[in-house]
């Protein structure tokens, strides 16, 4: 079992950034690929960014390619995303999760574990 928290949302202006963590309970953190997904109310959550086990490798969606980064550090067992000239579009609650695999994976629903979610709102 593997326990995500993330930290780190609040409300920004446009053009803002901002650094949302993700703080995994387990040791063997480094096994897992990570990634990052948002959510809308009344829509699907969203692949947002995705990390390699070992880091390295990432994936990003078309919509926050250029503007957002997602790193990993093994040692403390968290992820990061930084996003940068944030949009109004990218307000939502952002979610971490992992999968024990090695490579960066796109698709929610291959994830094995979540993190509650945190709130990012994008003021204009």
């Amino acid at each position: 079992q593997v326990q995500l928290v993330e930290s780190g949302g609040g409300l920004v202006q446009a053009g803002g950034s901002l650094i949302l963590s993700c703080a995994a309970s387990r040791r063997t953190f480094s096994s897992y690929a990570m990634g990052w997904f948002r959510q809308v109310p009344g829509k699907e959550r969203d692949f947002v960014a995705a990390i390699r086990w070992s880091g390295g490798t990432t994936s990003y969606a078309d919509s926050v390619k250029g503007r957002f980064t997602i790193s990993r550090d093994n040692a403390k067992n968290t992820v990061y995303l930084q996003m940068n000239n944030l949009k109004p579009e990218d307000t939502a609650v952002y979610y971490c999760a992992a999968k024990l695999s090695c490579c960066t994976v796109v698709v929610g629903r291959e994830y094995d574990y979540w993190g509650q979610g945190t709130q990012v709102t994008v003021s204009s």
